[in-house]
């Protein structure tokens, strides 16, 4: 995975090809909040879960609702 981060103009970039263009006051900021969530997701990609079952094992309304935190 590239490591340099995403730059404001190729923020600009990519979200004209998305169909959502920026105007040049927001690259710097799209580009920032673009580079936490890829920190973010790289974090959680290190994470070994191991026996934690998947999602669609859950019911909600299920849980105990007494139980004490």
């Amino acid at each position: 995975m590239d490591t340099t981060g995403l730059t404001p103009q190729e923020a600009a970039r990519w979200a004209l090809r998305a169909g959502l263009p920026l105007a040049s006051d927001r690259h710097e900021e799209v580009a920032a909040t673009a580079n936490h969530i890829r920190s973010v997701i790289a974090t959680l990609r290190e994470l070994d879960f191991g026996d934690t079952p998947p999602a669609m094992t859950y019911t909600a309304g299920l849980e105990d609702l007494d139980a004490s935190v």
